[in-house]
């Protein structure tokens, strides 16, 4: 059986939803040309309205899904303000969705140093050049901040900044959605009142 036949029951038996999002993230790591681990992010700003973007998730487990960013760019402030965010993933070769969201916490600081040493050392070096979300008055500007701070850290490693570090979404929802004929798909929503409560299981209308 191939990842674009799971049948009904295969998809609807799963208990809990962090090993059917596993199971589906190493379907389309089979079957994405480029970064299954690809998702849209949404925030809200201080005005209430809503911002999404396209982000990379760089971790999950039972905590929750984790990602690596600016805290001064205009996602990490609307973060920090709220405590919120939501997530979708599509994986249209799969014709799959998964959608969460929840309240945000902060990786610990040895997870992110962590994460931060496994990056290429160009990525290192445009943390520290880019002052995300801001306004660029040129190309030459960014670049000579690179140039500056290739220079500063040419030698050993290059040090996390302040500034950068990563958000762990903890899911109180997570809705699986698999693409069927004639639109009548399946959707699976698990849910709970809090981060560390028990699932509930809930078939939807498509």
């Amino acid at each position: 059986m191939t990842s674009n036949e799971l049948t009904s029951s295969d998809f609807t038996d799963a208990s809990e939803p962090f090993s059917l999002f596993a199971t589906w993230l190493k379907d389309a790591q089979k079957s994405e040309v480029n970064d299954p681990n690809a998702v849209a992010l949404a925030t809200v700003d201080p005005d209430g309205m809503p911002n999404v973007r396209m982000v990379l998730l760089k971790g999950f487990d039972e905590r929750g899904f984790a990602f690596y960013t600016n805290f001064e760019s205009r996602k990490g402030r609307e973060i920090l303000a709220t405590r919120k965010a939501a997530m979708c993933f599509h994986w249209k070769s799969l014709r799959r969705q998964v959608r969460l969201r929840g309240p945000v916490e902060t990786v610990s600081e040895e997870e992110a140093d962590e994460y931060f040493r496994s990056r290429p050392r160009g990525s290192r070096i445009g943390a520290w050049a880019s002052r995300q979300s801001r306004p660029l008055e040129g190309r030459l500007a960014l670049e000579k901040a690179v140039a500056e701070f290739t220079a500063r850290y040419a030698i050993g490693e290059i040090p996390r900044p302040e500034y950068w570090s990563g958000f762990r979404i903890r899911p109180t929802s997570i809705e699986f959605w698999h693409d069927r004929p004639f639109r009548l798909h399946d959707r699976i929503e698990f849910s709970r009142p809090e981060p560390d409560g028990g699932w509930v299981k809930v078939r939807m209308y498509p």
